[in-house]
């Protein structure tokens, strides 16, 4: 199951310095269950992710991002919650859509 986060009101959820559309935001039951358990908001990562925070990336992954951002390839992140839970978030090489999950629900 995943949830549509997308929202009419942009003025209240585009996260500054977006370096690439997200397109449609989802995310599955799991990542929602970890990341509301602990008070955060999927908007947190979300705006880290369209800032290209480094977060749990290796320097290599990192530098992949930095170079796929322009290009038409995937943008792939990964953070963790307050309590150590890890969250992936991938946006398409389309930039049709962008998922926030578990690594176990990929």
């Amino acid at each position: 199951m995943q949830a549509n986060l997308s929202s009419t009101n942009t003025a209240d959820t585009t996260p500054r310095l977006v370096r690439f559309p997200l397109g449609q935001i989802v995310a599955t039951q799991g990542a929602l269950e970890a990341i509301e358990e602990v008070g955060q908001s999927p908007q947190e990562f979300i705006s880290r992710h369209v800032r290209l925070e480094q977060g749990e990336l290796s320097d290599e992954d990192h530098k992949e991002n930095l170079f796929s951002v322009n290009k038409p390839l995937r943008i792939f992140t990964a953070y963790k919650t307050s309590k150590g839970v890890k969250i992936w978030i991938i946006t398409e090489a389309d930039r049709s859509s962008t998922t926030i999950l578990l690594p176990s629900e990929y």
